[in-house]
């Protein structure tokens, strides 16, 4: 599933390709929105909560849109073959005389007033990518350890603790500060909860500025998808594990965990 910093480099783009300027064209096949009529509607701005995207409109409305596990917006010149929209796997479509947005297999789609978002999101932590996440931080790390017992890669992958983190940032995050990932989140203290999610925060944004100048997946990773290749620190094989525990493989309802067995190792 797509994670925060692809969010927010998604965002980015919607917003430099129509911001200013009116739609000519917006359809949204999605059955709840099918009758949404968007056309002369001008983006204010287009922004990322976590792995949310909402496009704003001068109109006081909001496009809300999740990419779930296989969603994308993808940019192309209005006119254009691309542009056309003309694929079945096309839910929304949002086309300024320039340039056309094309959303390909969303996971969520919703059209609300924009003053009407948090009743949408506010269930969810602070962004880890958001300006505001270091005043936040305290908050943050109090939501991670929620449930004390719970392992942390599963805490870090809750949106209710912090929004944005997927499995990639999760692991790479647990790495960098070489916490074992099935550690009670409970065992931590608060500068220990402070520093991963301040890592946390570190690792995504250079995936960020990486991305706007190469583009997604340039970042290189430590253990994620490194199973059986040796450990970038100590060269031990890295492990791959489930959220449910580090000899589980990942199945229906798990999530792939991956970790170096000797950085990372359990605690006593």
């Amino acid at each position: 599933m797509p994670e925060g910093d692809v969010l927010r480099l998604t965002a980015e783009r919607l917003g430099v390709a129509l911001r200013g300027s009116p739609l000519v064209r917006a359809e949204l096949r999605w059955p709840s929105a099918a009758g949404v009529d968007l056309v002369g509607a001008t983006v204010r701005e287009s922004v990322a909560y976590g792995k949310h995207l909402l496009t704003r409109f001068d109109d006081g409305r909001t496009l809300h849109t999740h990419l779930r596990m296989d969603g994308s917006w993808r940019v192309h010149r209005t006119g254009t073959r691309e542009a056309a929209g003309r694929s079945p796997a096309v839910r929304a479509l949002l086309a300024t005389a320039s340039w056309t947005c094309v959303g390909l297999q969303l996971g969520m789609l919703d059209v609300l007033r924009t003053r009407d978002e948090p009743r949408l999101l506010g269930h969810l932590g602070p962004d880890v990518l958001g300006d505001d996440f270091p005043e936040r931080l305290d908050e943050g790390g109090r939501r991670l350890a929620a449930d004390p017992a719970r392992p942390l890669c599963v805490a870090l992958l809750d949106q209710r603790g912090v929004a944005g983190l997927g499995t990639i940032w999760t692991a790479e995050s647990l790495f960098v500060t070489r916490r074992w990932p099935w550690t009670p989140a409970g065992a931590l203290d608060d500068d220990e909860r402070r520093a991963l999610l301040g890592a946390a925060r570190r690792l995504m944004a250079r995936s960020v500025q990486v991305g706007r100048r190469t583009g997604l997946g340039a970042v290189e990773l430590a253990v994620h998808g490194r199973h059986h290749k040796p450990c970038r620190r100590c060269g031990t094989p890295v492990a791959l594990g489930s959220t449910s525990g580090p000899g589980r493989r990942p199945d229906a309802g798990e999530r792939a965990i991956y970790w170096c067995p000797t950085c990372q190792h359990a605690p006593r």
